[in-house]
């Protein structure tokens, strides 16, 4: 195949009006070939069962694995001290986005544990002479994206292992904020997040990617959605971390207010 066009998710965060929005996007977007999800489906938001239920609705999606999904299959908060992205264990913000993970998990349950074992690390295609590669963060770890020297080393591999592949595109989500960088042959991208930006806009994204003859064009649609509908949700069914997601939504930035 020569030509592809793939509409990307990532980072919903049980955020169920966004996502409903963005998936409205996607499909009146003509000519979409595939649909990717970057992971980090639940935790944090309210609504985690309607997210999942929403979710296994996209036909022929592919979902990859983020960090918060798979504190779900392990049980973090099980760990003698549950601790996440290199936070201290007795910090009370770590310790709440640890009740935060057990309260999402309890509510999707055993069918929730299912759909996010069944994720993928990565997902690789190669269309004309582009590689792209998704991830959440990268297929090393899912909770930190490649440095840029790290990127480049991994290019290097990807081109001895691929000798007809003139471009590599790395494409991940988990940093919540945009990132587009050019070196060389070498293209990352990120559109922020779906569900929880941390950019200070506090506008949902999708981003649509079209390899067409090795021509490469990224598109990144930011939308307004109803956040009252999540904020009052999140006021409704107080889950663990509550108040620090009512202000991260209303501000689009890392809020440490419990």
């Amino acid at each position: 195949m020569e030509s592809k066009t793939f509409a990307i998710i990532t980072d919903i965060h049980s955020n169920l009006a966004s996502l409903t929005k963005a998936l409205a996007i996607i499909d009146e977007r003509n000519g979409v070939d595939q649909i990717i999800c970057l992971g980090d489906c639940f935790a944090l938001g309210p609504e985690p069962e309607k997210t999942l239920e929403m979710l296994r609705t996209i036909q022929d999606c592919i979902f990859i694995r983020g960090n918060h999904d798979r504190y779900l299959l392990e049980k973090l908060w099980e760990d003698e001290l549950p601790s996440l992205e290199g936070m201290d264990p007795y910090d009370p913000i770590c310790q709440t986005i640890v009740q935060n993970e057990k309260w999402t998990a309890d509510l999707l349950g055993q069918e929730g544990r299912e759909f996010c074992s069944t994720m993928k690390i990565a997902h690789r295609e190669i269309i004309g002479k582009t590689l792209v590669e998704f991830t959440h963060a990268w297929y090393k770890r899912d909770d930190k994206p490649p440095s840029a020297t790290e990127a480049l080393l991994w290019r290097d591999h990807v081109l001895v292992s691929n000798p007809g592949v003139e471009k590599v595109i790395f494409i991940h989500g988990h940093v919540h904020v945009p990132r587009h960088q050019i070196i060389e042959n070498l293209t990352i991208l990120c559109q922020g997040a779906t569900g929880l930006p941390f950019d200070r806009d506090p506008r949902g994204s999708v981003a649509f990617l079209t390899l067409d003859n090795n021509e490469v064009k990224w598109d990144v649609d930011r939308y307004d959605y109803d956040m009252e509908i999540t904020t009052d949700q999140l006021e409704k069914r107080k889950p663990p971390f509550y108040t620090n997601l009512k202000n991260t939504i209303k501000f689009a930035s890392i809020r440490n207010d419990l």
